[in-house]
């Protein structure tokens, strides 16, 4: 049996060449985009809004185009409304983080307010000196740096918020309730009270009221008797009224 190339051979007609038509849009030796390509994707765009345009008064797409927006929409809102939740839940956490830290800051200072007490009075009394004095105001320094604030002087205002009263008295150079002696200075740290200040307290005086008002009897005018009559000058016979 011939094949079918030796019956093409033997009528006489050739065989149609072999054609390889390379459709890669990246040429492989330069690596470039091949100009073919180019065309090709640019025939296909701009027959895709002429598809489009053809189609868009139909129903079914109007409908799927309404659906998508309002899906859209809905997921827009759930974003918003999760990230709303979560910077919610940020801001508390910091907060609670913040007042944590202060609250422990709060109690390490509380536990050191007796020391300083020590250190104030022998600052008071002289035994300050040497190298204990530097060591003492190191502390100080060093706590009033992270925001430990001293209150309670002689002379301030009685405020019953932060003094605690243990004494009482009245004197006359002082126009308002007083503090004139202090006995255990206070400590407040970020806006908060750690201890109240113990002070002693002076009220002012009260002035004394008039004796007798303009226009009314005299503190030597004799009172009436029973018969509603006043004695005469020097306790002559009454006269009656």
């Amino acid at each position: 049996m011939s094949s079918a190339h030796g019956a093409g051979r033997d009528t006489g007609q050739e065989e149609p060449p072999v054609v390889v038509r390379d459709r890669r849009r990246i040429d492989p030796r330069s690596g470039e985009v091949r100009a073919q390509a180019t065309e090709t994707a640019g025939s296909g765009t701009g027959a895709a809004p002429a598809a489009a345009g053809a189609t868009a008064d139909s129903p079914e797409l109007l409908q799927l185009i309404e659906s998508l927006n309002s899906a859209v929409q809905e997921r827009t809102a759930d974003l918003q409304r999760l990230k709303a939740e979560y910077d919610n839940y940020r801001r508390r956490m910091d907060r609670d983080r913040q007042m944590i830290a202060e609250q422990a800051t709060g109690r390490v200072l509380g536990a050191m307010l007796p020391t300083l007490d020590d250190i104030g009075r022998a600052r008071d009394h002289g035994d300050l000196e040497g190298p204990f004095k530097a060591v003492a105001e190191a502390l100080e320094a060093a706590l009033e740096s992270i925001g430990l604030a001293r209150f309670g002087t002689v002379g301030d205002e009685f405020d019953p918020l932060v003094h605690e009263a243990l004494m009482h008295s009245y004197r006359p150079d002082v126009t308002a309730p007083t503090c004139v002696e202090v006995f255990r200075s206070g400590y407040s740290y970020g806006g908060r009270v750690l201890r109240v200040a113990q002070v002693a307290v002076a009220e002012p005086i009260d002035e004394p009221e008039a004796s007798a008002e303009p226009g009314g009897a005299s503190a030597d005018t004799p009172a009436p008797d029973d018969t509603g009559s006043v004695p005469g000058p020097g306790g002559g016979p009454s006269v009656e009224s």
